[in-house]
């Protein structure tokens, strides 16, 4: 029996957490359209998107059909898996104008024109927002007993909870199910893939489509990631590392990957780029004769940088990192200095000082604290101590 070469990649990638029994054998049936799903809760995706994106990306180089499913019409809901508190509800223009952002995302990772297996978008809103209480009840409600959506693990845990959980997030496993059956209608679509915790959603989707259909569907989820240390994927002091350029900066998404621990660059490799098998190992190499030199974090980093920025973004990251280096400081602009210094020590002073003729070298360097006098400051600029935007005084 020959293998999937797309299950093939994922397992050697190690992206693979289950599937549902006979997925390997209908995706040797040949191309198949497969969706995942995005809820549009903020205008912008983050790099927690980035694991079902690159599922995507992976089965349409192997031939397959991607459907993203953006959530215009669930996002209004909340999904409760992976959730400890209710989610706060968009409102409908709020859902709309996050949607067409996350469009604009995706389509730096998928073809969505030009190709026989072009991606497409769709919305549920489209569907969820046409469809009447008394309809959804009767066609849909009637084939979920309340005793298995009781044990599904997102719901049970949010029962546990001091906080319970509403009938508004109770209903969600109802709502991605009707998803899931409209695509298999709409776009002959039998397969789902997301994040673990999607697993109940998905598999709610799967018996809806026999009950109603008669037919098989299919799914299959990927690990949800944490660090080597523990800590959550995608998650920094600073808050969320987002894909949208004005929210996360290309230097600042440069730097994340850049910092990633020696312990799970090898992982990310894998996960977040389409270097192949060959190169990586060859980096994991690198990072165990030669872990200073931070060869495998820089391909990480230029690689899923360059999707996300390209190739401009790319270099204007490698610039600026330079620059906390000595490099050259001309040639960025002032957000970029201001970024790049937010999280390295320094001093700041009202404006008006620099006014008119502007401020005294020498008094600059003892006022902000880089010396402990101002004869001190003389000497350090006597003796070629002191650099100006990356020029020796």
């Amino acid at each position: 029996m020959s293998p999937s070469p797309l299950l093939d990649e994922y397992r050697w990638r190690g992206m693979l957490q289950d599937l549902t029994e006979g997925t390997e054998e209908a995706l040797r049936e040949g191309p198949q359209s497969v969706y995942a799903g995005f809820d549009p809760t903020a205008d912008s995706l983050h790099v927690g998107h980035l694991l079902p994106i690159m599922g995507l990306v992976h089965l349409q180089r192997a031939g397959h059909t991607p459907i993203a499913l953006v959530g215009g019409g669930t996002g209004l809901i909340g999904d409760p898996s992976g959730k400890s508190a209710e989610r706060v509800l968009l409102s409908l223009d709020e859902s709309r104008a996050n949607a067409e952002q996350v469009h604009v995302q995706l389509e730096a990772f998928l073809d969505f024109e030009g190709v026989s297996n072009a991606a497409r978008m769709v919305n549920n809103l489209d569907w969820l927002g046409e469809i009447g209480l008394l309809e959804f009840l009767r066609d849909v409600g009637k084939h979920f007993p309340v005793s298995i959506m009781l044990g599904k693990e997102s719901i049970r845990r949010r029962l546990e909870d001091e906080a319970g959980i509403s009938f508004t997030e109770f209903s969600y496993v109802l709502l991605q199910s009707y998803d899931f059956l409209r695509l298999f209608e709409d776009h002959g679509c039998r397969f789902q893939i997301g994040g673990s915790d999607q697993w109940g959603n998905i598999t709610g989707g799967i018996d809806l489509i026999r009950r109603v259909a008669g037919e098989r569907a299919y799914g299959l989820v990927f690990p949800l990631l944490a660090s080597a240390s523990g800590v959550k994927f995608g998650k920094t002091e600073g808050g969320a590392v987002w894909l949208d350029p004005s929210r996360t900066s290309a230097y600042r998404f440069y730097q994340y990957w850049l910092n990633t621990d020696d312990a799970d660059v090898g992982r990310y490799l894998r996960l977040f780029t389409l270097l192949g098998q060959p190169e990586i190992e060859a980096l994991d190499r690198a990072v165990e004769d030669r872990p200073h030199e931070r060869e495998a974090q820089e391909a990480l980093a230029e690689d899923v940088t360059r999707r996300v920025h390209g190739d401009t973004g790319v270099e204007r990251a490698r610039a600026a990192s330079r620059v906390l280096f000595g490099g050259e400081v001309a040639g960025l602009s002032a957000e970029e200095i201001q970024d790049i210094f937010a999280d390295v020590p320094s001093s700041s002073l009202p404006a008006d000082r620099l006014a008119g003729e502007g401020l005294d070298l020498i008094a600059l360097i003892a006022d902000v604290g880089l010396t402990s006098s101002r004869g001190e400051a003389r000497r350090g600029v006597e003796q070629g101590g002191v650099y100006l935007n990356g020029e020796r005084v």
